[in-house]
């Protein structure tokens, strides 16, 4: 007797070969959205060519989409990586819209990345991601380092959106026995002063109450942009440090508002406040 067939079989057909590594790639998507395969092979492969070749797999088995955008300087831009409308069938958190509750059908998950690709937002999202990409490395260099938390913007806004924090990511870096919260503003020197210095208030309304005292990182594309900032910073309640865009976040490049530097990631100051209703992602330090 032939067997009988049902709408899942080709779903499951599709998804067996789907590996846990596949499935933690699917994970970071839903939650950042887009990565390149510069990104993607750092994280989980020994090798570019080992990445290309899964990657190129998973496109056509339409768990990933593949998109490619024109650089200002001319030719194209690595190829970037977000879920397919199969990798959204397997991660449907994925789906839910930045800006509703709503989950919106695969194609316009597909046409709200499209949009993403093809809009000025694209090279910050990038350079956040790849800000997390590198500590993720560099924690592989030394025992006694790891990145405990790495949020999206949407996901840190969801948490600390009641005091008008929209921060560009948010994570938790241990080293040296320490662990440090922190909120990144990844700054490409778009902005003015006023601006970059008017989202200090919220992070300060939620330290007063009751929330974390992280601090927030200015992660700025040139020394003197670095210093004019810290200058008209000056000391505030808050700790926001400073440093100059580089291959290595963890490293002694931070210089601290109103106390100088540099430091390393892991010596600035940092409190993960108590439990609280304001503080609904406090981390905890499991490993003590």
């Amino acid at each position: 007797m032939p067997r009988k067939t049902s709408p899942s079989d080709g779903f499951y057909d599709n998804t067996r070969h789907v590996t846990p590594r596949d499935k933690e790639l699917l994970k970071l998507l839903a939650e950042h959205l887009v990565l390149s395969t510069s990104q993607i092979a750092s994280l989980f492969y020994p090798s570019r060519r080992r990445a290309q070749a899964r990657l190129r797999v998973l496109h056509q088995a339409t768990v990933l989409s593949r998109h490619t955008w024109a650089t200002d300087v001319g030719g194209v831009t690595d190829y970037l990586y977000s879920l397919g409308p199969l990798g959204v069938r397997i991660m449907p958190e994925a789906a839910t819209d930045l800006d509703s509750v709503r989950r919106p059908l695969p194609r316009n998950h597909r046409d709200r990345m499209g949009r993403l690709v093809g809009s000025n937002k694209l090279d910050h999202t990038l350079g956040v991601n790849q800000f997390f990409v590198d500590l993720t490395v560099a924690a592989r260099r030394a025992p006694g380092r790891q990145l405990h938390r790495w949020w999206s913007e949407r996901h840190a806004t969801a948490a600390y959106d009641r005091f008008g924090i929209h921060p560009d990511g948010h994570g938790v870096w241990q080293e040296a026995g320490r662990t440090v919260g922190f909120f990144l503003e990844h700054d490409n020197g778009t902005e003015n002063h006023a601006r970059v210095l008017s989202k200090f208030h919220a992070y300060t309304e939620l330290a007063a109450n009751g929330g974390p005292i992280y601090p927030v990182l200015l992660w700025v594309p040139s020394a003197s942009r670095r210093d004019n900032l810290l200058e008209r910073i000056g000391t505030i309640d808050i700790p926001v440090a400073a440093a100059v865009q580089g291959p290595d976040p963890s490293a002694r490049i931070w210089h601290l508002a109103g106390y100088g530097g540099p430091y390393h990631l892991h010596e600035l100051p940092s409190d993960h406040g108590p439990d609280s209703p304001v503080n609904p992602g406090r981390f905890r330090d499991t490993t003590a």
